[in-house]
């Protein structure tokens, strides 16, 4: 077979935009709708170039490239397996599966609890059930597209319109001012937010498996692989649009009927708390719990398949029981200790990994230069490391690819 049928890409694009769509990206929407305001369709324009554009860039770079390794190994080879490591590991076990089920647990279970009734025993049970379930569905990395793309995400979407519909209909359409940030350059402002979503990273990581899926579905020519992969974002690209758009118009309305609020969860509450009455706290929790799961699912089946291509004497079930099994534990008693660690790692290499994507797109021009990639990454991870979680690191990639085109030019040449 040479292409998906229209109705498989359908599904695959579905199953990627579940695996993106996370606690994160449910919560940074509304609450950039609430602060920005009458400005919430030019802070929605920034967002949605950083949020959506560079991690669908992300899943297209890796497909043309072959995969991770083979893009970081254009730096070194060294460099690729210490990064590839590093990213599956940060985005995956030590950050952000532990996060799904602390998330999922504090948005699907404490409303009906109460916070007074909470008792540590009460993370515990829920994470081991959350995990068991991610488990049985990651299990099966091949059948992701089956329980993910055809069964969760429509039913997410559902629940999300669900939400978004109410609003339109029983609430009013008053915008309230922009605040804060929002106040002066939104779109910049957006910006900088959606890039701090920080889904490139997981996008590098998604690839192995919407390829596995893609080739289960029939499609067995490499170059007709990787160009389902790329249109398999496309679809995801345009979900995740139409999903944020749909949240951010709730965040304007909730933020002009009931104030800016500390954070995006706190205005989808108050939002679907106004709509649905205690309801709402059912429809929110179920949005919750799923879009955690689909994540939590997809992030424990590409890192067990990385790791079990890197160390196959450990088969592949038993690495997601190692990383399911790890990240309850980091999630009932360690998450905060190892997000100290993590998220300063993530900060590092996420210039780099965009870095790598772009110049993926431009390795037609610059591969030739052989010293483009290890100046332009090794400046950029510099960069990073000195002045973290800001946006100077910028510079330092553009003085490296032109010093490694210079270098390649005149000094290289020189040598050899």
């Amino acid at each position: 077979m040479e292409k998906l049928s229209f109705k498989n890409r359908i599904f695959v694009g579905l199953t990627l935009f579940s695996m993106f769509f996370g606690a994160g990206n449910l919560i940074f929407p509304p609450f950039l709708g609430a602060q920005a305001g009458n400005k919430v369709w030019l802070a929605l324009a920034g967002f949605v170039i950083s949020a959506i554009g560079l991690p669908i860039l992300g899943v297209a770079a890796v497909a043309v490239s072959d995969g991770l390794p083979k893009l970081a190994g254009r730096v070194h080879p060294v460099f690729a397996s210490v990064f590839t490591l590093l990213a599956y590991l940060s985005i995956g076990p030590c950050l952000a599966i532990p996060r799904t089920a602390s998330t999922s647990f504090e948005m699907a279970v404490v409303p009906f609890l109460g916070k007074n009734g909470i008792q540590p025993s009460y993370l515990v049970i829920y994470s081991i059930a959350f995990f068991a379930a991610a488990t049985l569905l990651a299990l099966k990395p091949d059948k992701l597209t089956d329980r993910l793309g055809k069964i969760l995400a429509p039913l997410l979407l559902i629940l999300i319109a669900v939400v978004f519909i109410g609003c339109q209909l029983h609430s009013g359409n008053g915008y309230g001012a922009a605040t804060g940030n929002y106040s002066g350059n939104s779109t910049l402002q957006g910006f900088l937010d959606g890039y701090q979503t920080m889904d490139t990273i997981a996008a590098l990581n998604f690839g192995i498996i919407i390829a596995m899926n893609i080739r289960k579905k029939g499609v067995k020519k490499e170059s007709a692989v990787v160009r389902e992969t790329i249109l398999s974002g496309i679809v995801a690209g345009i979900l995740l649009l139409l999903v944020y758009g749909a949240l951010a118009q709730v965040g304007a309305v909730a933020g002009g009927q009931f104030g800016t609020g500390d954070n995006g969860a706190q205005t989808l509450s108050q939002m679907v708390g106004y709509l649905y009455g205690q309801a709402g706290n059912i429809i929110l929790g179920a949005i919750f719990f799923i879009a955690c799961l689909n994540t939590c699912t997809g992030l424990l089946s590409c890192c067990s398949e990385y790791f079990y291509t890197q160390w196959p004497k450990i088969s592949y079930r038993k690495w997601v029981l190692i990383f399911a099994g790890t990240s309850a534990i980091i999630a009932n008693a360690g998450l905060t200790t190892i997000l100290k660690v993590s998220v300063p790692i993530l900060n590092i290499i996420y210039p780099m990994a965009i870095m790598l994507i772009l110049l993926a797109f431009i390795h037609k021009w610059v591969g030739k230069y052989r010293a483009v990639y290890p100046w332009t990454i090794g400046l950029t991870g510099l960069s990073s490391i000195f002045h973290p979680g800001g946006l100077g690191w910028i510079w330092a990639a553009i003085a490296g690819m032109v010093l490694g085109i210079l270098y390649s030019r005149y000094i290289l040449k020189i040598k050899g």
